[in-house]
């Protein structure tokens, strides 16, 4: 990302700097929704652990992660800290539970890109396939549909069932109890086999996580919230 604004600074400072807010707002605010969104369904459901650490909080601070916020801008990409949550106290049981807490952080992404839409769609601005661009010269514009863009890309991304993603527990949940053991034993392997997924886009382009996952939800998730 920085290296990226680098090259900007060069021919355009001002693009540089409404890039750089409009990248980091949106960021900031989906990462943010995420995690108090799953802090806020493990409540509901009768955990008190993300309430006494302190996660069910709109603040950034509660959630930011120094070296993932830290990837964010040297990489374009990050993490935040994850809300601890005891399954044991989810009134629901844990297996339905822990999905249900885990579908609350991608579901709370793809209703902020609903709502940050809303006034692209009223004519503020052109999304046309999401390409972070200027629109019509509008600032404001740019804003929103960068919002629009890494909230559904968050969605997205969180919604691929490989630990350590919200996908996974998701699926536990809903797959019968044998095969939700069996696919369990994934966690044995930790980042191994998302990486793996990840780094075969790089080697086989057009075959990896986002060109085959990612980017054809977006366009969908996309579709759905920009008329």
């Amino acid at each position: 990302m920085l290296f990226n604004l680098f090259d900007q600074i060069q021919y355009n400072p001002f693009q540089a700097l409404v890039s750089a807010g409009g990248f980091l707002a949106a960021l900031l605010i989906a990462l943010t929704i995420h995690e108090f969104s799953h802090a806020l369904a493990a409540t509901r459901l009768g955990d008190p652990t993300p309430r006494s650490l302190g996660r069910l909080s709109l603040s950034p601070l509660a959630h930011l992660d120094p070296l993932g916020a830290a990837m964010i801008l040297l990489a374009g990409f990050g993490w935040a800290k994850p809300v601890p949550i005891n399954p044991v106290n989810l009134r629901i049981g844990p297996r339905s539970g822990m999905a249900l807490v885990a579908l609350a952080g991608p579901l709370s992404n793809i209703a902020t890109a609903a709502i940050l839409a809303i006034p692209i769609n009223a004519g503020i601005g052109d999304a046309g396939d999401l390409g972070l661009v200027f629109v019509g010269g509008s600032v404001v514009g740019y804003f929103l549909i960068s919002g629009v863009f890494w909230n559904l890309l968050l969605a997205s991304f969180n919604l691929v069932p490989l630990v350590p993603l919200d996908g996974y527990n998701a699926a536990l949940g809903v797959l019968p109890r044998e095969v939700a053991l069996e696919y369990a034993k994934l966690e044995k392997y930790g980042f191994v086999p998302l990486m793996v997924v990840i780094m075969i886009g790089f080697v086989v382009p057009g075959m990896g996580l986002f060109s085959l996952i990612l980017n054809p939800l977006i366009r969908i998730l996309g579709s759905l919230v920009l008329w």
